[in-house]
Formats: C-alpha cells, sequence, structure tokens
C-alpha cells in the first residue's frame, strides 16, 4: 500500500476502497459465502485473487461461535504458508464492512471441473495429486486447524494437472475443544463426515472422511455414496460400503485403495488417526496403477 493510501486507510479506521485499489479484471465467480474476482492492484501491477466476504453471512456463520475467540479467515489463511496451499497476502474490511482477503491468483482447473469432464489430464497424475492433497491438509492439521470443507472443488490444478494447492478457509476452525463440540454442521454435504451430520464431537478425522471421498472421486469419477444437496443425502454416509474403486479403475494399486478406504471409514476411529499416517501407508507406492509399476521395475 503506498504511502498517501496508507495514511488514508488508517484516517477510515483501517478500512480499504477495494474498487479503487484493485482492477476486476475478470467478473466475480459466487461462492456460498463471497466473491472471487481476478485483479490487478492499481499500485503494484501484481495480478491477484481478491475474495470478498459475504456480510450477512459471514456473520450468521461467526455468530455460532460468539464468546470464542475465533480467527477470522484472514488471520488463519495468512499464518498458512506452504507450498502446497494458496498464498494469502493481505487481508482486511472493505469500506462496505466486508472482509476480503488478497491471494496469489491462481490460473489452472479446479480439480472439481477435471472429475466433472472426465478429463484425461488425470491420467499419471492421480498419485502425486493424492499426496499433495494430504500433505497440505496434513500441514492445515499441524498449524492447529480443522479445514472442515475438503472437497475437490477446494483443491486448484496447475493448468496440465500436475500439481495442486489447496484453497478456501472460510469454514476453518481450531482444532480446539470449543471449536469441535455437536452441532456445528458446516461443509459441502456430499464430503461430510458422518459424525458432523449426526451432530456428535468431531476432530481434526472429519477432514480425513472428506479427503477420502475426494480422492474416491479422482479416480472413479464417482462419489461413493448417492448425490445430494443437503445434510439429508450426508446422513447415508457410512450406512453402506462404497462400490471399489478398481471397478472403476482396475489399474489402481490395491495398496492405495485400501488407504483411501481407510479414510472414509464411518467411524472415526476407524480411519486413519492423522493425514501424515495416510501418507506412511502411500509413501512407498511410485505409481497409482500396478501396470505402470511394472513397466518401471
Amino acid at each position: 500500500m503506498g504511502i498517501g493510501n496508507f495514511f488514508k486507510s488508517i484516517l477510515e479506521g483501517g478500512k480499504v476502497d477495494v474498487k479503487k485499489r484493485y482492477e476486476m479484471l475478470h467478473s466475480a465467480v459466487s461462492g456460498t459465502m463471497s466473491e472471487f474476482f481476478m485483479a490487478r492492484d492499481r499500485e503494484t501491477s501484481q495480478v491477484v485473487g481478491l475474495k470478498i466476504l459475504d456480510k450477512k453471512k459471514t456473520e450468521a456463520l461467526e455468530a455460532r461461535f460468539r464468546g470464542l475467540d475465533k480467527p477470522t479467515e484472514g488471520q488463519i489463511a495468512s499464518s498458512l504458508r506452504h507450498p502446497l496451499i494458496v498464498t494469502t497476502l493481505s487481508y482486511g474490511v472493505t469500506t462496505n464492512d466486508q472482509q476480503f482477503l488478497v491471494m496469489e491468483f491462481l490460473d489452472g482447473p479446479g480439480l472439481n471441473s477435471l472429475i466433472v469432464a472426465r478429463s484425461n489430464l488425470l491420467d499419471g497424475n492421480r498419485l502425486t495429486l493424492t499426496r499433495q492433497a494430504a500433505e497440505a491438509l496434513s500441514h492445515v492439521h499441524q498449524s492447529g486447524y480443522i479445514h472442515r470443507d475438503v472437497c475437490p472443488r477446494n483443491f486448484v490444478c496447475a493448468k496440465e494437472a500436475t500439481s495442486l494447492k489447496l484453497i478456501d478457509f472460510g469454514l476453518t476452525v481450531p482444532a480446539e475443544r470449543p471449536f469441535m463440540q455437536p452441532g456445528n454442521r458446516t461443509g459441502t454435504p456430499n464430503y461430510m463426515a458422518p459424525e458432523v451430520v449426526r451432530r456428535r464431537a468431531t476432530d481434526q478425522r472429519l477432514d480425513i472422511f472428506a479427503l477420502g471421498v475426494s480422492l474416491y472421486e479422482m479416480f472413479t469419477f464417482e462419489l461413493p455414496w448417492t448425490r445430494g444437496t443437503d445434510g439429508q443425502a450426508a446422513m447415508t454416509h457410512g450406512g453402506s460400503k462404497p462400490q471399489a474403486i478398481s471397478k472403476c479403475y482396475p489399474k489402481i494399486d490395491p495398496r492405495l485403495e485400501a488407504a483411501i478406504f481407510k479414510c472414509m471409514e464411518s467411524e472415526p476411529g476407524d480411519r486413519f488417526t492423522s493425514v501424515d499416517q495416510f501418507l506412511k501407508a502411500i509413501r512407498l507406492l511410485r505409481s497409482e496403477d500396478r501396470e505402470e509399476e511394472d513397466r518401471e521395475e
């Protein structure tokens, strides 16, 4: 921020007129709680991602944690520094009293888009993306948080799908007892762990469940259970054993398939206790499928 604008923001109570500061280069992409723009910083000429949170929806979410010292999305996102997590450059409040975040602009497809398109860009890259998704989530957990919205939409891939980054910490909470009590049913229904929709106490293992569902979908292009749009559909999660991944993707290494299924166990105690355990289980794999591994030997 330039010196003149810095002092001006102080006079305005530290608020930023984002429309003056940033040139919007791409129309907004509306999410459930925010709008996202590709923008250019008028002072630095840097192309960035600009996320502006919906004031009413943000206040409604934060009201669930009234009386608790919950950090804002900007505080959480800016504290997470990892090569597989989107870099948050700055955050603050607009002159319209909306929270905003400025982050690196990721010019690539969401993993969800590749899944919907049944893209062949995923071929040969799935194991790499699996490890990277887990490594990113592991950093979130080691930093003391629960992401709470792990799903393909929140992984942005490089253009050739050779790598990815984890995004969106709008629902993230500290992994502390006051934030893990029953009743917080936030998240994306198709990836929700059973304990979330059944209003039980939660912990970081709800993210491990969602990671497993996301990876299952990346390999099969299908969800393990019936697709739905609300919590009622999520009530069926874990009620029956999903179809084997090998039915849709016969080349998958059985060790990788078993690890993904362990993530999706209905009872948290039957899952991996940490993302690092999942990574350890697939550490020796050199390829996502047996045929490629045989060719390499």
